[in-house]
């Protein structure tokens, strides 16, 4: 059954003020998330956080519908406050040697490039590839391939499953920063199985800043050390009365990279989210985005400008000759329509809650 988009546009108030076409740069929460965090101030109050271990109960039940969203298992699923941690944990918890390569792409988002870039003081050489090239570049010293699901400047949604499986034959780590991508389009971490899959989650995900996931393959669990190392990180953490003293005795779940509190108010907005997704499902996500995306290229082609090709993705970066990008996104902001602009280029994305109207006043703000 096709959900009831408008009836589910209603759960987002800013939306009733604003054309927002920006999920790329930030996700609207639904109210529903924000229900979700009051409830959980409440319950503290009214508790007086006596109760606090039953929070964690909670979001390993985000962990099984994290798991449900991503075809993944809970033991996969690990909670981090941005995607760069998880780059981080890869940087801190291998043993780098000099001479060892990374293979990024080329315009990649920062952190692609920054973290790997890092380790040039180790010796690790980096190199930054059009996509094409990437598997005739693998050789015994590649150590890493890290790029995005969807690049965040062109919107190029890269073909995964070649890479991730080559990469696994020869024991190259995959590292999928998915935050451009995970809450709109489909992704089945058990089919695709990358080493390693990041999501920031306040773009698609719907979530407030400071809640992410990680999940990683059991194959990488076996050699990748946690980098935060804290009271959460011995496998009997949840006997509080009695926490081991000594070196921690680690999970082979995900969790062991923790360590510590978690953002509890944002995951609680997170698992609302989630919950919305598997209500609507994800197919029917893929599909109304993609539709809609579609409708956006070919209205910014009509208005003249020259949008990069379709690689199915829910980002759009389009050329306007002779005009500023920058300078025409503020002026849509001026008209309440939000979009971005990335190297020049003006960059609508959609989302689920976006409508044929919402294109419809981007088009008429931009033929003023």
């Amino acid at each position: 059954m096709t959900p009831d988009w408008e009836l589910v546009r209603g759960e987002f108030p800013s939306l009733r003020a604003w054309t927002f076409l920006n999920t790329a740069t930030f996700g609207q929460i639904p109210r529903r998330g924000v229900e979700a965090i009051t409830n959980h101030f409440a319950h503290r109050d009214e508790t007086a956080c006596s109760a606090f271990l039953t929070w964690f109960d909670d979001h390993d039940r985000l962990r099984e519908k994290l798991a449900r969203l991503f075809t993944a298992t809970p033991d996969d699923v690990a909670f981090i406050p941005n995607a760069a941690t998880a780059l981080a944990l890869l940087g801190t918890g291998l043993d780098w040697q000099p001479g060892d390569e990374i293979i990024t792409l080329e315009n990649e988002f920062p952190n692609q490039i920054y973290a790997p870039a890092h380790l040039s003081r180790r010796g690790v050489i980096v190199h930054e590839l059009p996509f094409d090239q990437v598997l005739d570049r693998l050789n015994p010293r590649t150590r890493l391939v890290a790029l995005s699901t969807v690049n965040y400047s062109t919107g190029f949604r890269a073909p995964l499953d070649e890479l991730c499986r080559e990469c696994a034959r020869r024991n190259i780590i995959t590292f999928l920063d998915g935050t451009q991508s995970a809450g709109a389009l489909r992704f089945d971490f058990t089919h695709t199985a990358p080493d390693l899959f990041a999501v920031n989650a306040y773009k698609w995900m719907l979530a407030p800043n400071g809640a992410g996931f990680m999940l990683v393959h059991p194959r990488l669990r076996e050699r990748l050390q946690p980098l935060t190392i804290g009271w959460r990180s011995h496998h009997g953490w949840r006997n509080v009365d009695h926490l081991h003293h000594g070196a921690p005795e680690f999970k082979s779940s995900a969790e062991k990279y923790e360590g510590g509190m978690l953002p509890s108010s944002a995951l609680y907005a997170l698992e609302a989210s989630v919950e919305l997704m598997l209500e609507l499902t994800p197919e029917a996500i893929e599909t109304r985005v993609l539709s809609l995306a579609a409708a956006a290229r070919h209205l910014l082609a009509r208005l003249g400008a020259e949008p990069l090709p379709d690689s199915g993705s829910p980002v759009i970066a389009a050329a306007l000759p002779g005009r500023d990008a920058s300078a025409v996104a503020r002026d849509l902001k001026q008209h309440k329509v939000l979009v971005s602009a990335r190297h020049n280029r003006l960059r609508v994305s959609t989302h689920f809650y976006n409508n044929e109207a919402d294109l419809d006043r981007l088009a008429a703000a931009l033929s003023m």
